[in-house]
């Protein structure tokens, strides 16, 4: 929690990402208090469901945390999943690809100064201004998994959000995000391209293979995720989680993946095989490798940033 911030911030990592949702602290909540307690780290808010607050208060709540952390802040939107939005929050998960649309334009409006007067399919506001303006520019990053949604975000953000993509598959989602920042007059060489990568520097591979595989299994149950795995090439493996589920048995559905397709999902191994691979990624177009240690046990997550610490 909020001793991190500092303790990253001391390591050299340039950025912390705050996640939404989840049923933990709120991101926020959280990023406000970790900005007394920072002084340059980048403050990354990713990724906030776009179903679960109006824009009005995304921006309102933006803004304030830019004069708390002033060139600092940066807010992730995404459209999150049907468990999360459906399930959890009893909010219709309708029309995805349009609210993330719509909720980025006026939240850009309404960070930009404007009164709105905004009639989407999915979202509407009229009369709303903010009565303070952002102390720094606020960079808007969408999250995107298949093609329509890789693209969006390369025409109207300002960087991207990814997850679980493996290195082979990479190139593909580059290729659409260009084509969509194309229609903006960008290519996607003028994004910050995020990936969170869940990392596990640690000698018991075994171990951290089954973490990664409940890791991947639980985004993967759901239908926006099972979809990309099985866009990304992995129908079988999409087919089995879905039916381990079916039969509610654990065993099916966290033996989907082999061994190798969890090291493709993940980064798993010595400190220098790690950060081997997560240079690769960097190498292949990724502008922020998010460096996501995953394991339960509080060594391995320890070993995992130690790792990666800059400032030793």
């Amino acid at each position: 929690p909020l001793p991190l911030g500092p303790r990253a911030e001391r390591a050299g990592f340039d950025s912390l990402w705050i996640p939404d949702g989840l049923g933990r602290m709120d991101a926020f909540t959280m990023a406000a208090g970790l900005a007394p307690q920072t002084q340059s780290i980048q403050l990354c808010l990713g990724i906030v469901p776009v179903f679960t607050r109006p824009a009005a208060v995304i921006a309102t709540s933006a803004m304030t945390l830019s004069h708390l952390a002033p060139d600092r802040t940066v807010l992730g939107l995404g459209s999150s999943s049907h468990t999360m939005v459906e399930q959890w929050y009893g909010t219709p998960f309708e029309k995805p690809l349009s609210r993330v649309r719509e909720t980025t334009e006026l939240v850009q409006q309404i960070l930009a100064g404007a009164k709105t007067a905004y009639a989407g399919d999915t979202i509407h506001s009229h009369n709303f201004r903010l009565g303070l303006k952002p102390a720094s520019h606020i960079p808007i990053y969408l999250a995107g998994l298949r093609p329509k949604m890789l693209e969006l975000a390369g025409e109207k953000a300002d960087g991207v959000i990814l997850n679980l993509v493996p290195q082979e598959v990479l190139p593909r989602v580059l290729e659409h995000i260009d084509n969509g920042a194309k229609r903006s007059g960008r290519r996607v060489e003028d994004l910050t391209i995020a990936l969170y990568i869940y990392t596990f520097v640690t000698a018991d591979e075994e171990t951290a293979r089954r973490e990664m595989a409940a890791i991947a299994a639980g985004y993967f149950s759901t239908p926006v995720y099972n979809n990309f795995l099985k866009w990304m090439g992995y129908k079988r493996e999409a087919e089995q989680i879905l039916e381990g589920f079916r039969q509610r048995d654990r065993s099916v559905t966290l033996g989907a993946f082999t061994d190798e397709v969890l090291e493709k999902l993940g980064v798993i191994g010595d400190a220098g095989a790690c950060r081997a691979r997560i240079a690769e990624y960097a190498n292949a177009g990724v502008s922020i490798p998010v460096i996501t240690p995953a394991a339960a046990d509080t060594s391995v997550f320890d070993a995992t940033m130690a790792a990666f610490e800059r400032n030793v």
